[in-house]
C-alpha cells in the first residue's frame, strides 16, 4: 500500500494581505483533497491502477495561515517549531496599504530560513515584492501585477521582471501576477503535487479555465528540494540561477568545498540525478517553456538555455521529452494554436462566401 504524502502549505497573512485569497486558497485545497479521495475511490480508476495504467494519487494538502506574531517571535522556539517544515510558503496579493514594499526584517529572515530548508516560495501579485526583498529573486525571472512591474524592476534591479506572464514556475520559486492569480497559483500547485487530471477536475468544479495551464505539465522537471542536505540545496539554487552558464562538476564541487567524488555522491543521493543529467533536465525544461510561450527559433532557444551546439540541444530535447522541438511546439505552443484557429476560420469564411 502506497504511503500517503501530506503536503504542508503555509499562507503568510501579512498586513494588508488579501483575505479572500487566503480563504480561497484554503478552500481550493480542501476541494482538491475531496476530489482526490473521490477520484481514487472510483472503481474504474482503481481497476486502471491495478492494471498499471495509471499512477496512484495518494496526496493530501494541509493548509494553514501564519500571522505576524510568528515572524516577530523568531526567538520563541515553541511558537515557530510547528511552522518549521513547510513544503510550500505562499505570499498572497496585497489589497491595501504598502507593507509589501517594506516588509519587516523578521519576515524576510523567516522566508530565507524556510527557503534554505527546502520550502518552495510562492507569491501572487504584490507578494513578489516580499520574496524580492529576501533576495530570493535575484537574477531570476519573476512576474507580478502589470501595474506594479515598473516599481518592482526599479526597487529590485537584479530581478528579471516579466509582467506578460501570468505565472512563472522556476522550481523553488513560483510567482504569479494579478490580484486573482492566486487561482492560477493554486491550480499549478495542485497539478505539481498530484496529477494534471486532478487540476482539470478542480478547474471544472470551480468553473475556471485550466487550458493554458496544461501546457507546462507534460514532461515538467520538478526537482526535489526538501531532502535536507543544505549543501546540495545551495548548489541546486546556484544551478537554477546559472543554468545558462558552463557548469562543470569541478566548478560545482569547488563551490561547495567538496571533492568531486563526494559531491557526486551527495548530489545523487539528494536529488536522484547525477549533476550533468540534472542540469540537462533543467535546461530542457527551460527550452520547453520558451517553445510554449515565445516565437524564438530553436537555435535562439538553444543559446538561451546554455547550449552552444543546437544539434546537441535538439538531441537532448528528444531524449527528455520524446518529441522533436517542432512537434512539441505544434502540440503545446499557444501561438501555434492561434495560428491553427485562424486558418480554420479563414477556411470557413471562404466556404461561406
Amino acid at each position: 500500500m502506497t504511503k500517503r504524502t501530506n503536503i504542508r502549505l503555509l499562507i503568510v497573512n501579512y498586513p494588508g494581505a488579501m483575505q479572500s485569497a487566503i480563504i480561497g486558497l484554503k478552500e481550493m485545497f480542501l476541494l482538491a483533497n475531496q476530489l482526490i479521495m473521490k477520484f481514487t475511490a472510483d472503481s474504474q480508476y482503481q481497476s486502471e491502477i491495478n492494471s498499471g495504467q495509471k499512477p496512484k494519487i495518494d496526496t493530501r494538502f494541509e493548509v494553514d495561515s501564519i500571522d505576524r506574531d510568528i515572524w516577530l517571535s523568531q526567538g520563541v522556539q515553541e511558537k515557530t517549531a510547528v511552522h518549521s517544515k513547510a513544503h510550500v510558503i505562499v505570499l498572497p496579493p496585497s489589497i491595501e496599504g504598502e507593507y509589501f514594499i517594506s516588509p519587516e526584517t523578521s519576515l524576510i529572515q523567516w522566508l530565507v530560513q524556510q527557503h534554505q530548508q527546502g520550502s518552495i516560495i510562492c507569491s501572487a501579485c504584490a507578494g513578489s515584492f516580499v520574496i524580492a526583498a529576501a533576495g530570493l529573486l535575484d537574477h531570476r525571472a519573476a512576474t507580478t501585477h502589470w501595474d506594479l512591474a515598473g516599481m518592482l524592476a526599479k526597487q529590485f534591479p537584479k530581478v528579471k521582471v516579466n509582467s506578460e506572464k501570468i505565472l512563472i514556475n522556476d522550481g523553488d520559486i513560483i510567482t504569479a501576477g494579478g490580484l486573482m492569480s492566486w487561482i492560477d497559483l493554486g491550480l499549478e500547485l495542485v497539478a505539481q503535487f498530484t496529477q494534471p487530471v486532478i487540476m482539470r477536475q478542480l478547474g471544472k468544479y470551480l468553473i475556471v479555465d485550466t487550458g493554458p495551464r496544461e501546457q507546462s505539465y507534460y514532461q515538467s522537471f520538478k526537482p526535489i528540494l526538501d531532502h535536507g542536505d543544505k549543501i546540495i540545496l545551495k548548489m541546486q539554487h546556484f544551478i537554477q540561477a546559472n543554468f545558462q552558464q558552463p557548469l562543470s562538476i569541478a566548478k560545482l564541487a569547488q563551490q561547495c568545498h567538496l571533492t568531486e567524488r563526494t559531491f557526486l555522491r551527495h548530489f545523487f543521493t539528494a536529488t536522484g540525478f547525477k549533476p550533468n543529467a540534472y542540469i540537462q533536465r533543467l535546461r530542457i525544461q527551460k527550452a520547453c517553456d520558451l517553445l510554449e510561450t515565445t516565437a524564438f527559433t530553436f537555435e535562439t532557444i538553444s543559446l538561451k538555455v546554455g547550449y552552444e551546439d543546437t544539434s546537441a540541444c535538439r538531441k537532448a530535447f528528444v531524449k527528455v521529452t520524446g518529441l522533436t522541438p517542432k512537434d512539441f511546439k505544434r502540440r503545446f505552443s499557444r501561438t501555434a494554436e492561434l495560428k491553427n484557429i485562424t486558418i480554420a476560420q479563414s477556411a470557413t469564411q471562404s466556404q461561406n462566401a
